[in-house]
């Protein structure tokens, strides 16, 4: 999942890391793993740095250990600059984590409007996930939500 960082950015170009014959090869070098770590962080936090990463060869869907997306993070947490962002540059708005979540559904959860009208604009299914967004809306009484994401169905 992450091992493809590892090629992407040697951390000391003039004293690149020898391999550790007894570090499994699924698992990242230490220092890999905590720019890895830093960029889900910068996620979290709506960091636009990331988008640095991401212009130089990051992933932009790379996910974590729990299946959570950058775009992912960033919705959840509230960040619609950024999840315009990581959308501008080809992340996937309807891919799910590992507990089959959408970030549409995480932005409906917390009211993070901006967010759902970011992912909208990127191509949000407000059906994908479990719960859907749908679903999420109607759980928390937000049926102009509802009337919205079920327009297209009727």
């Amino acid at each position: 999942m992450l091992s493809s960082l590892a090629n992407l950015f040697p951390m000391n170009q003039q004293h690149p890391q020898q391999p550790n014959e007894n570090q499994p090869e699924d698992q990242l070098p230490d220092d890999l793993q905590d720019l890895a770590n830093r960029l889900f962080e910068a996620a979290r936090t709506g960091n636009a740095e990331l988008i640095t990463y991401i212009d130089s060869g990051v992933p932009v869907d790379l996910a974590n250990h729990e299946g959570n997306t950058f775009l992912m993070l960033a919705a959840y947490a509230g960040h619609a600059a950024l999840v315009t962002a990581l959308a501008e540059r080809g992340a996937d708005p309807n891919r799910l984590n590992d507990r089959g979540q959408s970030p549409l559904a995480g932005a409906v959860f917390k009211k993070e409007d901006d967010v759902i009208e970011a992912l909208l604009h990127a191509g949000a299914d407000p059906l994908a996930g479990s719960p859907t967004a749908v679903d999420t809306a109607k759980l928390f009484g937000r049926e102009g939500l509802v009337s919205r994401f079920t327009a297209d169905e009727k």
